[in-house]
């Protein structure tokens, strides 16, 4: 039985380079770069996955998918994914209380999507979109993302015992 409450915290970062178009929490952002990627690259959702993983001690994204696989050539990561990773943590005997995740970009902006975002990250995690944030930040110019090479996700979540 899970008691109290568990803080995950997960990171992702994909070069540039792969066919657009690009997919941040589910939501196509339209005249962004695509990434070079294994899975349909959102980073959003690989952070996420990560930082549920953590919290309920389950291991990471590359051990329950892991890149060398073929059948996650081209994954859903909001599809298929997330709801595996879902369903681990409610086994568990864990469910989401909140989710804070930062898109690190010089190359996209998140403005003109955040919403969208937040609304779809709510319906897959089943919580209300008030526990959810979005933020967007930049390297100011330095490192390979200020160059524009790739963009980065970071998300922390609490989890908490599961009703029932």
């Amino acid at each position: 039985m899970a008691v109290g409450m568990r803080v995950g915290y997960g990171f992702d970062v994909h070069r540039h380079g792969g066919a657009a178009p690009l997919v941040l929490g589910g939501v196509l952002v339209e005249g962004a770069p695509g990434v070079e990627a294994t899975s349909d690259g959102d980073i959003v959702v690989h952070a996420l996955i990560d930082a549920l993983l953590g919290a309920a001690a389950l291991g990471d994204i590359g051990t329950m998918f892991p890149s060398n696989d073929s059948q996650w050539e081209g994954a859903d990561s909001m599809g298929v994914l997330l709801p595996a990773c879902l369903a681990a943590v409610s086994e568990a005997g864990w469910s989401v209380s909140n989710i804070d995740c930062t898109v690190i970009a010089h190359t996209v902006r998140v403005g003109g999507v955040r919403e969208k975002m937040r609304i779809r990250l709510a319906d897959a995690l089943g919580t209300d979109v008030g526990a959810v944030s979005v933020k967007a930040t930049t390297t100011d110019g330095l490192g390979a993302i200020g160059r524009g090479e790739g963009i980065a996700a970071a998300a922390v979540v609490v989890l908490i015992p599961a009703e029932g």
